[in-house]
């Protein structure tokens, strides 16, 4: 069939979703947790799994007359931006790696700490809270899954416990700042919270957090690192130490600087992004750009290394979402936690911190987000206040991403470099006994930390608008 350009324009105008039948709705809702299924127990590649489940639901939106073919365009749209800070990061990180310069730093950490497990374990997780704050979570997952290989393999220390433990940390970084992650930009924008707000409101509770993250990874990994070391084993750790050559993959100086200060720059973009009213995408690609023009060699090469497994998966993601949530299937089921808390705020706020961290696990945050905003604007008003309700939707969509291995981006990269450059493959069990264990608990604090905050009166009010 062919569509009119009329059509295909139309497709990407905001219009209201009409609720399919109830026949519908769990049709679509069991392919897409069918696709969720092959993915969890492996049996196609979860790329190939996610491609699937959207190919079949188009078709069947199609069929059915749910929607037209340039809907498709529709559900991509707003993602977008995804796609373009995975792509221009991924050529950043490759074109500064090959500089020398992550290496360099690497080295750095390594001497700071002594090689010492525990300092350098804090230290990671440190450092990726505060690079996830400034840089947003996909460049800096990025950047820290290549230090975090370098260093493993100069110290021989198991990649696995040192980089899911980033990963998990680089959840907690995302809701530091209004622009630290995307469901904050898409939550902040429509509750019209101003950048200060967060700095006030969530970014405690990102520190909080974190260390309660840190202290679930520290026993979880307990025998898989040497933690405890004796004075013999230190002085042998730091005589490997004073071997390492901080300069010894630095073929240029000066290729070096150029790629410190594109990226520096890169960062200071994203922090200011907002303000200069430009996308994370397009900072991203303006270092992309810089990257190859100043400090790149093998501009082919880099491009190649840009991580278009998962784009594709997290592509395949966004059409299945965007296909049930065509049938009115995520509205409804949203719609019916809510009703049950009959709006007491009590009730309210648990309810929808618990359903917005679990769904966020299984589809995706960002999808979570777009359809809570909506009943979050309907239900609060004088009786209901939003600004709780705002919070925590921001806190657990993010938080909820440690819930599963596709809960969230970071952890999506984490484990595809674990099993690319190291070849470790980490199953969901392992996965949901570390990261489930870690999101139930974060969660259940997020929920006593914004009722606790809102009732002591630390939550300022929002403008009119916001309600």
């Amino acid at each position: 069939m062919n569509y009119p350009m009329d059509l295909l324009a139309s497709a990407v105008e905001e219009t209201p979703i009409e609720p399919a039948s109830a026949g519908i709705m769990l049709l679509f809702a069991a392919v897409m947790m069918a696709t969720y299924v092959g993915v969890a127990i492996e049996r196609f590649h979860k790329t190939v799994a996610a491609l699937c489940g959207a190919a079949v639901l188009v078709v069947l939106g199609i069929a059915l007359d749910l929607f037209p073919y340039p809907k498709i365009y529709d559900f991509l749209k707003e993602d977008l931006n995804i796609f373009g800070v995975i792509i221009g990061t991924g050529i950043l990180v490759d074109v500064v790696g090959k500089s020398g310069l992550f290496h360099f730093l690497s080295m750095w950490i390594v001497r700071l700490t002594g090689g010492q497990a525990s300092k350098l374990y804090l230290t990671l997780c440190l450092v990726t809270f505060l690079f996830v704050s400034v840089l947003t979570i996909v460049p800096a997952m990025l950047i820290l899954s290549s230090l975090v290989l370098v260093i493993c393999r100069s110290l021989d220390y198991k990649p696995a416990p040192l980089l899911l433990s980033v990963a998990i940390c680089a959840n907690s970084g995302a809701i530091a700042t209004f622009a630290s992650g995307l469901p904050n930009i898409m939550i902040g924008t429509a509750a019209g919270i101003p950048y200060m707000q967060f700095l006030k409101v969530s970014l405690p509770y990102a520190v909080i957090s974190l260390f309660i993250a840190i202290a679930f990874l520290r026993f979880f990994f307990r025998n898989e690192l040497p933690w405890k070391q004796s004075a013999e084993q230190k002085a042998a750790l730091q005589d490997q130490i004073d071997t390492f050559d901080p300069w010894a993959l630095v073929e240029d100086r000066k290729i070096l600087l150029r790629s410190a200060t594109i990226l520096i720059l890169t960062v200071v973009g994203f922090a200011l992004a907002q303000q200069l009213g430009v996308g994370m995408d397009f900072v991203a690609m303006v270092g992309a750009t810089a990257a190859l023009l100043f400090a790149g060699k093998g501009v082919e090469d880099a491009i190649h290394k840009v991580n278009w497994t998962v784009i594709l998966f997290f592509m395949g993601l966004f059409v299945i979402i965007g296909c049930v949530k065509q049938t009115g299937a995520l509205g409804w089921v949203a719609e019916q936690v809510i009703a049950l808390s009959d709006n007491e705020l009590s009730l309210l706020v648990p309810l929808l911190g618990i359903f917005s961290a679990v769904a966020s696990s299984i589809v995706d945050n960002i999808p979570v987000a777009a359809t809570l905003i909506p009943i979050v604007q309907d239900i609060s008003g004088d009786s209901v206040p939003a600004e709780p309700l705002w919070w925590t939707l921001i806190i657990c969509c993010n938080l909820g991403g440690n819930g599963t291995p596709i809960g969230s981006i970071s952890c999506v990269i984490a484990i595809y470099a674990l099993k690319r450059e190291a070849g470790v493959h980490i199953g969901w069990g392992t996965f949901l006994k570390l990261g489930g264990s870690i999101m139930l608990v974060q969660v259940a604090g997020a929920i006593a930390y914004v009722m606790l905050a809102y009732n002591l009166g630390w939550i300022p009010d929002l403008p009119p608008l916001a309600h």
